[in-house]
């Protein structure tokens, strides 16, 4: 009986050490990991950086050829910039045109909202694909990164 009871008692011990063990590392958490992903992380990180641009929408304000379009061009971009100044403005030049183009939308959706905005200002003005700058994210009062 002494024997059982000697047996039992140090199984109790070893069961209340090992599970002491594993509250004491419960918050621990490891992760093996293959070293070929962080590689690829650190390509995928350089390619970005190299090539910042990204498929996306611009709204297009004039299309114009010839004396004059540089000009009118640089004079709705600032009139445009007074008013939204938070939009990104880029005047470019393809021969023979001169193109106002503004936003960086990552959707078709988010350029035609924000067009229906300008159509009274600017009723030329159409959504038009392009390689874009990756904006902002913005944070709404509804989600978790809202501060």
């Amino acid at each position: 009986m002494k024997i059982k009871l000697s047996i039992l008692s140090i199984v109790m011990i070893f069961s209340a050490l090992a599970m002491n063990a594993q509250i004491a590392n419960s918050n621990a958490v490891i992760i093996y990991n293959d070293p070929q992903i962080e590689n690829l992380v650190e390509l995928h990180i350089d390619y970005n950086e190299e090539f910042p641009l990204i498929d996306g929408y611009r709204i297009q304000l004039l299309m114009r050829a010839g004396n004059t379009a540089l000009d009118e061009a640089n004079q709705i971009k600032d009139e445009f910039e007074e008013n939204y100044p938070e939009i990104n403005t880029y005047v470019t030049f393809r021969e023979p045109y001169y193109r106002l183009r503004v936003g960086d939308f990552r959707t078709r959706l988010e350029a035609m909202e924000f067009m229906e905005k300008l159509k009274r200002s600017y009723p030329q003005a159409w959504v038009i694909k392009d390689k874009i700058t990756f904006p902002e994210f913005t944070k709404y009062k509804n989600t978790i990164n809202y501060e």
